[in-house]
């Protein structure tokens, strides 16, 4: 929960729903992902990577100062964001 006045962090809200879908997983099971290598994935910028997190569009989890995104996360957005054309 978020103190009173300040929004929740949306970079952070998925994660326990990610986790949630295979019990049997653990943190330790979990393969990390930097921004950059995210990026690199996807073949955007690592703005848009960035822009995604902040949006909430992108679980990550925020280590230090910088953002980690699970790697299943990245699957699963680009799964959900899939179009197919005529």
């Amino acid at each position: 929960m978020a103190p009173e006045g300040k929004p929740a962090r949306p970079w952070v809200r998925k994660l326990g729903a990610l986790m949630s879908t295979t019990p049997e997983r653990t943190w330790s099971d979990v393969r990390f992902l930097t921004v950059a290598e995210v990026a690199a994935v996807m073949r955007v910028s690592k703005m848009t990577v960035y822009r995604l997190v902040h949006s909430g569009e992108l679980s990550a989890i925020r280590v230090g100062r910088s953002f980690r995104v699970p790697e299943q996360a990245v699957h699963t957005y680009l799964r959900d964001s899939y179009v197919e054309t005529a």
